[in-house]
């Protein structure tokens, strides 16, 4: 045991001492760098630019209010929401959330935020949803998720308004349109049952003025295994309304030969293609699958108004027109035709480039320019790939690229500025076109800005990335780089917000990029670079002349260089 100290000692010994030359050498590194985070006062700030549409007023909005992937549906804090009677809607928070639940065996819940836009739209169709259910077996309530934040994360909000239903303290998202008659109908369909007898005239006339979806079963019975079937399709059903009768007269009304041979059934629509018969097996599952595939119009066009059945759709693959209300007279009715073959398949919408609303955001967004027609396949949010139909746009071709959408068997198209004439900055500009030359390099550590020209925070940091580039830029190896994510796009470079840094180590272009996640200063970005780089260099502190210069930057975004948050403006 004597024989041994010796030894531990001089390992105790070493380690201590390569411990504190450790520390010597890093803080001597962090006096050397002192010189990296100087004259940034010095920087002189340019004039304010948002060229991204209706975005001009989010850059201080940090947290996440929901928004349309076709662009700006945002609306901003200036909204001025009326007095809305909430009498009925009741007020849940932490303390009271789970006993009011228990207690309740049908409760609706909206979780908010009083600066949302969306929520305050919401606030008044809530409430009269509520006024009208007041007698009936479901509660509506509410949550401010700005100040109950645990009960926001335990339920996972991730966006406002998030409504969600419980049926015996089990939860399951509200997919209906946020009105109040959608609302109550929802509602009253899921605390009651969801098949109902149809026996008089003056019952189905009232049913076919009030109700926008309807299935009918013609029956020989309204007991028994058929009227089994239907009820147990209705129950798979969220927005459609199921009834049966065994009159003729009544069946005769909702568009069936009353002399068919039965169980028959129709769904209608107040729409263009408002009828549409069943032929099928009499089964829960096969009522059910047509159903779905019928029960939304064959084309959506986008509005506003309409973006929930596109977004809140349960399809999530969309084929969409582009065209101007001239173009429409001709090209509607095509892509209509071609839109029978992927019922139940796909969304099909028709975006008028001529709506000042939505026209300009969605094709923005989308990157489809000028006004020729355009038929565009999208994956949806999450997925996020787009495909362009080349060539002419016939019934046929709009069904061929349709059914390879579907096959996935398209080459995406991306979203790209021009390339630069010239790029010779400290600070490369990577655009759609170029990023596969500048960013995959192999033979260049590449750290890559994905921002918006919007967004306050990467304003912020302009300053301080622009003197990144501009000490880094005697690095041959090195390349500080930066990329406008609202007009370009990159398989290998997809934001989770902005601004999103990334950074692409030599040799290794073929895997993931490291997410920069450290303080945004100049001495935090060269550490992290040191540490990362493939290729390892070395920085030369500049003459004292040198360190008093200004920094010049791009003039197409401005900023507050007091700000080193790494707080992201949302996608």
């Amino acid at each position: 045991m004597a024989m041994k100290s010796p030894i531990i000692f001089s390992v105790f010994l070493f380690l201590i001492c390569s411990n504190i030359n450790i520390s010597s050498s890093s803080k001597s590194e962090d006096e050397d760098l002192s010189f990296l985070e100087e004259n940034l006062n010095d920087v002189v700030p340019a004039d304010d630019a948002h060229p991204y549409g209706n975005y001009e007023n989010y850059d201080d909005l940090e947290e996440d209010d929901e928004q349309s992937p076709y662009g700006a549906d945002h609306e901003d804090g200036g909204y001025s929401a009326p007095e809305v009677d909430e009498t009925h809607v009741v007020v849940l928070k932490d303390s009271n959330f789970s006993d009011f639940i228990k207690k309740n065996r049908f409760v609706m819940v909206e979780f908010y935020a009083p600066w949302c836009g969306h929520c305050q739209a919401l606030a008044p169709e809530y409430a009269a949803a509520a006024a009208d259910l007041k007698d009936e077996a479901v509660v509506l309530a509410k949550v401010d998720a700005t100040e109950e934040a645990e009960l926001g994360q335990k339920y996972d909000v991730q966006g406002f308004p998030t409504i969600y239903f419980f049926v015996d303290g089990v939860h399951k998202p509200y997919p209906g349109q946020r009105t109040k008659d959608a609302i109550v109908t929802w509602l009253k369909r899921k605390i009651g049952p969801g098949l109902h007898n149809v026996t008089t005239i003056e019952d189905a006339e009232r049913i076919l003025e009030a109700e926008d979806k309807i299935v009918l079963g013609f029956l020989k019975s309204l007991v028994g295994s058929e009227s089994e079937e239907l009820a147990a399709a209705s129950n798979l059903e969220d927005d459609v309304s199921f009834y049966q009768t065994t009159v003729p007269d009544v069946a005769k009304l909702f568009h069936i030969d009353p002399y068919v041979k039965r169980p028959a059934l129709v769904i209608l629509k107040k729409e263009a293609e408002k009828v549409t018969h069943y032929g099928g097996q009499f089964t829960k599952t096969a009522i059910a699958e047509f159903v779905f595939e019928n029960k939304l119009p064959l084309i959506t066009n986008f509005t506003k108004e309409s973006a929930p059945l596109v977004f809140e759709n349960p399809i999530k693959k969309q084929l969409i027109l582009f065209a101007t209300s001239k173009d429409s007279e001709k090209f509607y009715s095509i892509f209509k035709e071609a839109a029978n073959a992927f019922k139940g398949k796909l969304v099909c919408v028709y975006v008028d480039l001529d709506n000042e609303e939505v026209g300009g955001p969605v094709s923005d967004y989308f990157g489809v320019s000028g006004d020729a027609p355009t038929v565009l396949a999208y994956t949806g949010n999450d997925d996020d790939r787009k495909f362009v139909l080349d060539g002419e746009l016939t019934i046929n071709s709009i069904k061929s690229f349709g059914e390879k959408f579907l096959t996935d068997n398209l080459k995406p198209f991306y979203k790209s500025d021009p390339i630069p004439e010239n790029n010779d900055g400290d600070v490369k500009v990577v655009v759609g076109n170029n990023f596969d030359e500048i960013v995959l390099d192999e033979s260049k550590d590449v750290l890559l800005e994905i921002y918006a020209p919007w967004c306050g925070h990467c304003q912020s940091l302009e300053p301080i990335y622009n003197k990144l580039g501009k000490h880094l830029r005697s690095i041959d190896s090195l390349v500080i780089a930066k990329m406008d994510g609202t007009t370009n796009e990159h398989p290998r470079a997809k934001p989770d917000g902005f601004p999103t840094l990334l950074f692409f180590p030599a040799g290794n272009k073929s895997f993931d990029p490291i997410t920069v996640d450290t303080d945004r200063t100049v001495v935090a970005y060269y550490k992290f670079l040191k540490k990362h780089a493939s290729i390892p260099f070395k920085l030369q502190k500049p003459a004292a002349s040198t360190e008093k210069s200004n920094v010049s930057y791009d003039s197409t975004m401005s900023h507050d260089s007091s700000s080193s948050s790494n707080v992201k403006d949302e996608l």
